[in-house]
């Protein structure tokens, strides 16, 4: 790490590990600032910022029962988090997954399937327990396990540096080395005093300034990327800025992913916390926005579907309509596990769905050779390309 390129000391310096003269240097962050004067871009990128993150909070007070779109925002999110690290797998692909019911044999499906459930965790601690270490070394264990990366120290803290960007995997020309282990608590219990301090900034700058210091601090040996974006919703349901989380954050930093990086690189090096702070706020934004325009659509298909299985005076239709609007990937037994149908009933009803054009039959895949239907107009809402994507860096 070169060290001439950090010159911002009031976000951290670059440093040599103490009393030792051949130590490699490193970045060892300043704590994080309470208090910043905004500038009139980072002001006006808030207010565009907060009136889109009210809107997707106001619609998801007025949608009835919102917690049955959680499922597809949750997976895009999980999907486009894992994909920033490498993982590939498809919506698809863990989408037919999930309604298997069964474990995947794929390991990038797998890794999505643990952020899932980390994610899900995350949302039913941060109800009872506040952000610290604590919560968050829950969420990394369940996380990496079971998983690539189960190796890798899960459920704790790093006990060895590490470094970001070298090619030649050596400290020296890496691009950036967090800090050494020895000063990750410190930073660390900093880190979770501002967390748990509301004060006078702003709850989506201090969420800003909360994903810096994350993955600055670089706290796990794997997986700091996606528990500090799994981090981004937690803290907004916890200061009350969303009561259903249907913000995926993760898409728009996928598609903007190198600048992304350079954005938070450029904190570290010259204190450009003004042009990370609007590049976040940007992405809330914009995320904010599409996932509106998808609810709204989804909403009022399942509208339509809701008035139709209310006509048939069928309850195993409804209970259908609630499935697929949590993922829109169909089998015999996954109707049959919500329903308690047998297998016969269970295909009566499917069939009837198809009959009403919900369903389309995919064919049979997967282990057992499973039949698979799909509600494509409510799969083609959730795949759709994001409304931002015209934005995307190249």
């Amino acid at each position: 790490m070169d060290p001439n390129r950090f010159t911002a000391p009031v976000f951290g310096e670059a440093v040599r590990e103490p009393g030792n003269k051949w130590g490699f240097w490193y970045f060892k962050p300043a704590p994080i600032p309470r208090d910043l004067a905004l500038t009139t871009a980072t002001v006006r990128a808030l207010s565009e910022a907060d009136a889109s993150l009210g809107r997707l909070q106001g619609l998801g007070a007025l949608i009835r029962d919102p917690e049955l779109l959680l499922g597809p925002y949750l997976t895009q999110e999980a999907l486009a988090s894992s994909r920033i690290e490498g993982t590939q797998a498809s919506l698809s692909d863990v989408l037919q997954a999930e309604a298997s019911g069964h474990p995947s044999d794929s390991e990038d499906i797998a890794e999505v399937e643990r952020y899932i459930d980390a994610t899900r965790q995350g949302y039913a601690l941060v109800g009872t327990l506040p952000i610290t270490q604590r919560l968050i070394l829950q969420l990394h264990e369940t996380l990496l396990s079971g998983v690539r990366g189960q190796e890798k120290l899960p459920g704790e803290f790093r006990r060895t540096p590490v470094w970001v960007g070298s090619t030649t995997d050596s400290p020296d020309t890496a691009i950036f080395v967090p800090p050494l282990p020895d000063d990750l608590l410190n930073a660390f219990s900093d880190w979770e005093t501002f967390v748990n301090t509301p004060g006078d900034l702003p709850t989506l700058i201090r969420c800003g300034l909360m994903h810096y210091q994350f993955e600055t601090i670089h706290p796990f040996l794997d997986g700091n990327g996606r528990i500090g974006r799994l981090l981004i919703n937690l803290m907004l349901l916890e200061e009350g800025r969303l009561k259903t989380p249907l913000l995926y954050l993760s898409g728009y930093l996928e598609q903007h992913r190198r600048e992304y990086y350079e954005r938070l690189q450029s904190v570290r090096e010259s204190g450009e916390i003004q042009e990370w702070l609007q590049f976040f706020l940007t992405a809330v934004k914009r995320s904010a926005d599409d996932a509106v325009i998808r609810a709204e659509r989804l909403v009022d298909v399942r509208e339509n579907y809701l008035r139709e299985a209310s006509a048939s005076r069928s309850n195993n239709l409804h209970t259908l309509v609630e499935l697929i609007f949590s993922n829109p990937y169909m089998t015999v037994a996954r109707l049959q596990r919500k329903s308690g149908l047998t297998p016969q009933g269970a295909r009566n009803v499917i069939k009837d769905a198809a009959s009403r054009g919900w369903l389309e039959e995919i064919g049979t895949t997967g282990r057992g050779g499973r039949m698979f239907w799909v509600a494509k107009e409510l799969y083609s809402i959730v795949d759709a390309p994001w409304s931002y994507a015209d934005t995307a860096a190249l």
